[in-house]
């Protein structure tokens, strides 16, 4: 299979090096404004089955000629391109997935459903860690019980070794944070779809050392397009990222103080985005090049088996690869993304737009992540 991957970050690196794993994988270009800069990982793998290519994917017609002749297009681009992008693979005939976290984005992928099943393609918005991974576990779990009541999706990208203030280091853009810290979260609460402030309704969770103690809180975009499609059928349904204890207040301060916001200020007669200046102070202090990371995910689905309370229960500690020089956020997001984008080809995935939740099947997806050492714990009572 021959696939394309737009975006050479880190997202987008860790597909391809997955994706060169398969043996059925015949070509992979990696695609960039500026694809010169490779990972260690990846640089020595470049003019045997991986290429690079130059593309500015705000050129429409650059970004479908590319696509031609792919079986696939991979989107490790922010999410402001998904829409576009998806609309330019169809043109060019390919299945499309991306890393999405922008549930409105995703809504209006949906409207073109009826042109992908008309051209026999799958394209699967949401497939990274959360929403995706999280997503499709949840899905599992809903689908083991009789009568599920209550979803409860938690994940985060932490590092190792927290360092104060803020006990946080870059896992991916600081400006993708911001949104989820800014954004209000859809949820189901009483069989009915709501809206909750990001930040809100802080909770702890334990994790197995050396994690600990983690805070868990609202965030958006997690839980994808779920509520929507579960509202009536279960109680509760929601997503909430993990950080370390004390996170979720620093952050809320910051944000109601007006730091991260996106509107525009004036400041001794310049116009700024407070936010803006926020990135420029903070990215360089928070953007650890040697820092290791972690992935902490859990997620548990409860409701009703045969008659009896039960509850399934899915966890995932993942750690940065010190061998390959990967981190957890890049393995579990680029990996997801690079599994997807397989499971298309090969026909397991039914044309149309779907999310994580909605068509990737459990079973392979598991057993496929867990062939590269990131396994996910199964577990359930009742």
């Amino acid at each position: 299979m021959k696939l394309l991957i737009l975006g050479a970050g880190l997202q987008g690196c860790a597909c391809a090096y997955h994706l060169l794993q398969h043996p059925d994988v015949e070509r992979v270009v990696l695609a960039d404004l500026d694809p010169s800069r490779l990972p260690r990982f990846l640089a020595p793998l470049v003019g045997r089955r991986l290429h690079t290519a130059t593309l500015d994917a705000g050129q429409r017609a650059a970004a479908v000629a590319h696509m031609r002749g792919q079986d696939a297009v991979l989107c490790a681009l922010p999410y402001y391109f998904n829409e576009a992008m998806t609309e330019a693979a169809l043109e060019a005939g390919c299945h499309f997935a991306d890393l999405g976290g922008k549930t409105e984005v995703v809504v209006r992928q949906k409207r073109l459903h009826d042109a992908a099943c008309a051209k026999g393609l799958a394209v699967v918005p949401d497939c990274g860690v959360a929403p995706g991974m999280v997503n499709i576990l949840a899905a599992e779990g809903i689908r083991r019980l009789d009568a599920p009541r209550s979803v409860r999706l938690y994940v985060g990208g932490l590092p190792q070794h927290p360092e104060p203030p803020l006990n946080y280091q870059i896992v991916y853009s600081l400006e993708g944070a911001l949104d989820y810290y800014t954004t209000p979260s859809w949820v189901l609460r009483h069989g009915k779809v709501a809206q909750l402030d990001a930040l809100s309704e802080v909770e702890t969770l334990e994790f197995p050392a050396p994690v600990g103690t983690l805070e868990a809180f609202h965030t958006g975009g997690g839980a994808s397009t779920m509520p929507f499609a579960w509202e009536g059928r279960i109680q509760t349904l929601e997503y909430k990222t993990l950080r370390y204890p004390g996170h979720a207040a620093i952050m809320r301060a910051i944000r109601d103080l007006g730091l991260i916001s996106s509107a525009p200020i004036t400041v001794k007669g310049t116009t700024v985005a407070p936010r803006d200046v926020f990135i420029a102070a903070v990215e360089p202090r928070l953007r650890k090049p040697d820092g290791m990371d972690l992935i902490a995910l859990r997620v548990v689905v409860e409701g009703d088996r045969r008659g009896a309370p039960a509850t399934e229960r899915f966890e995932l500690l993942d750690r940065h690869d010190l061998s390959l020089g990967v981190s957890a956020m890049m393995r579990t997001t680029g990996f997801s993304l690079s599994l997807t984008g397989m499971m298309a080809v090969r026909g397991e995935i039914p044309p149309g737009v779907r999310t994580p939740d909605e068509a990737v099947p459990f079973r392979p997806y598991v057993d496929g992540l867990a062939r590269f050492g990131v396994r996910i714990e199964e577990s359930y009572a009742g």
